[in-house]
Formats: structure tokens, C-alpha cells, sequence
């Protein structure tokens, strides 16, 4: 089997393939000091929660955007699986050109859902991905990734409000009926719901502006579909699409005679 990591600043994803189809998908949170046992004892917990028995792996491939975890992810692989895992980074076999400024500069998690939502599809594209960032990444038409845009994430600007105004708390982010509440928690579902997708709809409207085209629009990540069912320039929400992505570049850079 595959075993495919994409650890965000806020939530790691854990995949498991066999050959092409997904047998396991778990979401737990990232915490930067996390060892390579306590990894272990993590993955084969889920594995048995799910029933897929002794963990046998034949080969890995992470996506890390907290450098801290990378030794033990590394560690993971080789001492407790037996595999060399595959970073994604500069030098990675991506199958698409990176139209960058400074390629090294853009991160693993938005060339994978460049990767992926391109397989996909086949046309020009933009990925939005929900996670720590809000990030918009612009595919052209030949599958050559061209840039986009970084915004704060959902989570992380709601955490803010909760710190630094002390008569706010935390709520449910769920659209709530009336765009102008009666109180304090739906003010705050609110402002954040439907102010997240108005940004949404405004950056996309300014990239098509930019582009004179309009591409198909992909979502993925933990509140894709909570922000999107407010957004009106949406067309699909993909919840696996970064974990397909990884499974695509494993594809694209396994080595020879690698058995999963």
C-alpha cells in the first residue's frame, strides 16, 4: 500500500492506496512536536479502527509544510515501514512547469492540488484550498502552473477575532439564516461565512478580469463546502483532491519495480 501524508500548519491528512483506490482517509491535528513513534502508534490505531489490519507499506510520499515534523515523518518511513519516503519539493517530478518567479518559493501543498485538479479536468483551472491559508493557484490551459493568490485562512482569522476582542467567542462555522443576525453568535457566523465567500467570489472575479477567461473552479479542504455553498463562482468541491495529488506524484516519481 501507499501511504500518502499532506501535514498542513492546522490538521495532517493520512491516505492509504492500493494500487489506485483510497482504503483509508484520516484527518488528525498537526502538533509541531510530534514523534516518529507517537506517529506510529496514531497510524496503526486508525488502521485497526478501520479494519485494515498490519500496516503493510510499500511506499510513502509526504507534503510538509512544517519543517519541525519532517525528520519524523522521515523517521516514520524508514524505521517503523521500511520505505524511503518521497518529499514533495523542488526536484520532484511534477509533471507540470512551475511558471513561478522563484519556483522553490511555492509551497508543496499548492503544486499538488495544481497536480491533481489538472489530471482531473484537463482544461485551465483555479484550485481554491480552504486550510491554514485560503490559497488560489491558476493552472492555464497546457497544465502549466502560473501563480495565484494567499489569503488568510478561515480558522485562523476567526481564532484572532476570539483573542483579541475579549467579549467574542468561538462558534460553529455554519451559514446562518440571516446575513443581518440578532445576535452575537450568528454576527459571527455571519461576518465570517459569507464574508469568506464574498472574498471568495471578489478574487475570483479579479482573476477572471485578469485572465479575459473564465476557468473551471475547484474547492477543497476542511471548510470547502460550508464557504462554497455561499460562493456563486464555485463549480466543484473535492474534498480528496490533495491526497489524489499526492497519490498522482508517487505515480510519477516511484521507483523501479516499488510494490504497493
Amino acid at each position: 500500500m501507499l501511504l500518502a501524508i499532506d501535514v498542513g500548519n492546522t490538521n495532517t491528512v493520512v491516505g492509504l492506496y492500493r494500487e489506485n483506490t483510497s482504503v483509508g482517509l484520516w484527518r488528525i491535528r498537526t502538533i509541531k512536536d510530534t514523534t516518529a513513534d507517537e506517529y506510529r502508534m496514531i497510524l496503526h490505531s486508525l488502521a485497526a479502527m478501520d479494519a485494515l489490519g498490519p500496516l503493510q507499506i510499500g511506499g510513502a510520499i509526504v507534503s510538509c509544510v512544517v519543517p519541525p515534523l519532517t525528520g519524523a515523518l522521515d523517521q516514520l518511513c524508514r524505521t517503523f515501514f521500511k520505505v524511503t519516503p518521497l518529499f514533495v519539493g523542488p526536484g520532484i517530478k511534477s509533471g507540470m512547469p512551475i511558471r513561478y518567479d522563484n519556483p522553490k518559493e511555492v509551497g508543496a501543498d499548492r503544486i499538488v492540488n495544481a497536480v491533481a485538479a489538472y489530471e482531473r479536468y484537463r482544461r485551465d483551472l483555479i484550485a481554491v484550498d480552504f486550510g491554514t491559508a485560503t490559497t488560489f493557484d491558476y493552472v492555464n490551459k497546457a497544465g502549466e502552473y502560473e501563480g495565484g493568490a494567499i489569503a488568510p485562512g478561515v480558522r485562523i482569522s476567526a481564532e484572532a477575532l476570539f483573542h483579541q476582542a475579549s467579549k467574542l467567542f468561538r462558534v460553529e462555522l455554519v451559514a446562518p439564516q440571516r446575513v443581518i443576525a440578532k445576535d452575537t453568535a450568528s454576527a459571527i457566523q455571519s461576518g465570517t461565512v459569507y464574508g469568506y465567500a464574498a472574498l471568495v467570489d471578489g478574487i475570483l472575479e479579479r482573476m477572471f478580469d485578469e485572465l479575459g477567461a473564465r476557468p473551471k473552479v475547484i474547492a477543497t479542504g476542511g471548510l470547502a463546502r460550508v464557504i462554497c455553498s455561499q460562493a456563486q463562482h464555485v463549480d466543484d468541491v473535492d474534498d480528496d483532491l490533495t491526497m489524489e495529488g499526492l497519490r498522482i506524484l508517487y505515480q510519477r516519481n516511484r521507483p523501479p519495480r516499488s510494490s504497493l
